[in-house]
């Protein structure tokens, strides 16, 4: 057959004009379709190197958003849902590039350096039930008739779940009778957090935690496990839960005197919604935090559900007490410092943020200067997180004080260069009417520079708001703080919610009094 691509200028040579003129002809059409497929290409990777460019484009301004200066502005429940997103359109993104590359490769194309590398995935934990599924050939002999030998294997590990599965323990108590004197034995049936009732501490501790660790409202609870053929109404799982708050409420007190034996506290306050059926709608109160140092061995936190937000709650939860506040400027607190055994602590996080909204609304350029002041202090904190109170205390005297007496004589003197009542001057006059306050951790180890520890823990209510809309009652709040100052404290402490609740519910009904404390989350051990 006659290759025209392999043709050359001797080949013309001694042919008739006919045919020279169709080899002419062939020529041309094979030079025309090979400008066809040449132009088809340039397309084709016209196209390719568009698409790239735009998804490219799209990557970099999903993780531009990421860190941009107007997510700061998002509270805690947004950021988190902004992830969320951020995550699986970045995964999406990045599937459709990749594919993009694959279907449009080029041979002898150099290996794309623009895609950073991925972090190494971690290995999937230890304690996880493995099941093995071994791969062999069928057919184990060479093509030379030699019985092949194995040398080794390759291990690939991938993740599942069964989702929750419901069964039923069956107690069969033998009845054992003396047909002489009329005797029966028979063992007496152990007492439980729900004494007749259907559902194990197990079950209790799962509804409890679901609603109240992952913020499933019951009535979606009754749909989840309906799933599995079990009906369990939303009044019959709200019922569970309040038995099982009433039975911690003792262990809750012995909790609220051990977060309270600690002298470092952190305080701090949280809105909640409460249904008020008398007006048909809803009402404010308010959740109120009190947590151990953030720097103590022994982490804690404890929830109180009030009505209001005036002092005389912290001043009834705190009656007893001596030792170190920290909290935010709130002006309740000032009572509560009032008494000679207590000292206050304000939080260097909430005298940054009236700089930052200086520097967010381009107001002054004292914000900038304030917080990069700041920024040093917040540097120095990072580098004795670890240490000891002692050591902590030294190095705070040493390197920590000078910078802070430098920060407020600078800004007693930009407080002299701004007009009064600007937002640069209010700004100022917050740090300035706090200074003793806010430069109270220098001087003690086991104080923090913010309430930023505590400010965390309390998270969760804000994250609860959203899922339970409301508490149903003062009742209901006072139960939520009961369930969720033990189970946060719990996951302080590194125990699983569900483990720690199941083996307390289970534990309680024959628990002494006197022993109460083997069950708080500090102390508590899971029988083996």
């Amino acid at each position: 057959m006659l290759r025209v691509d392999q043709l050359s200028a001797q080949d013309f040579v001694g042919l008739s004009p006919g045919a020279a003129a169709e080899l002419a002809a062939r020529v041309l059409a094979h030079v025309g379709e090979q400008s066809r497929q040449i132009e088809s290409q340039a397309q084709a990777i016209e196209f390719r190197d568009a698409k790239i460019a735009s998804i490219t484009f799209e990557l970099r301004r999903l993780k531009a958003r990421q860190f941009a200066a107007r997510t700061e502005r998002m509270n805690a429940e947004q950021r988190q849902l902004f992830e969320e997103t951020m995550a699986a359109d970045q995964a999406d993104l990045e599937a459709q590039l990749a594919a993009l590359k694959a279907a449009f490769k080029v041979p002898g194309n150099a290996p794309d350096t623009d895609t950073p590398r991925k972090p190494k995935r971690q290995a999937l934990p230890e304690h996880l039930k493995r099941v093995d599924h071994h791969h062999e050939p069928e057919n184990t002999t060479c093509d030379c008739g030699q019985a092949m030998v194995r040398i080794g294997e390759d291990v690939s590990e991938r993740l599942d779940i069964i989702p929750a599965e419901f069964f039923v323990h069956r107690h069969i108590r033998g009845k054992w009778a003396c047909r002489c004197c009329q005797t029966l034995v028979q063992e007496p049936v152990e007492p439980h957090i729900i004494d007749k009732g259907m559902p194990t501490a197990g079950l209790v501790a799962h509804t409890t935690v679901s609603r109240f660790v992952d913020h499933i409202p019951y009535y979606r609870q009754e749909q989840i496990n309906a799933r599995s053929g079990v009906h369990t109404p939303r009044s019959t799982l709200a019922s569970w839960s309040g038995q099982a708050g009433a039975a911690l409420v003792p262990l809750y007190a012995a909790h609220r005197e051990f977060v309270l034996s600690c002298a470092v506290v952190h305080a701090d306050e949280t809105p909640v919604a409460m249904l008020d059926p008398g007006a048909g709608k809803t009402k404010r109160a308010y959740v109120w935090a009190y947590a151990r140092s953030g720097f103590d061995v022994s982490p804690g936190v404890v929830y109180e559900f009030c009505l209001g937000r005036g002092a005389k709650y912290p001043l009834e939860f705190l009656k007893g007490w001596s030792g170190t506040l920290v909290s935010d400027g709130y002006g309740v607190y000032e009572q509560v410092l009032k008494q000679e055994t207590r000292i206050g602590a304000a939080c260097f996080a909430h005298a940054r943020r009236k700089f930052d909204e200086l520097v967010k609304d381009r107001l002054s350029p004292v914000g900038t200067q304030a917080i990069q002041r700041m920024a040093a202090l917040y540097k120095i904190e990072r580098q004795v997180k670890n240490f000891s109170p002692e050591d902590r205390q030294a190095i705070r005297q040493s390197s920590a004080k000078p910078l802070c007496q430098d920060l407020h004589a600078w800004l007693k003197l930009e407080r002299q260069r701004v007009p009064e009542g600007s937002a640069t001057a209010k700004a100022i006059d917050y740090s300035l009417n706090r200074w003793e306050a806010l430069t109270t951790y220098l001087a003690d180890g086991n104080v923090q520079i913010d309430n930023n520890h505590l400010e965390n823990l309390i998270r969760p209510w804000a994250m609860g708001r959203r899922a339970w809309l409301f508490a149903g009652s003062e009742l209901a709040g006072q139960r939520a703080a009961v369930v969720m100052s033990l189970l946060q404290s719990a996951k302080l402490h590194g125990h699983d919610p569900w483990a720690y609740l199941k083996d307390v519910l289970t534990r309680l009904p024959g628990h002494m009094n006197s022993r109460i404390d083997e069950l708080l989350p500090h102390r508590w051990q899971p029988q083996s």
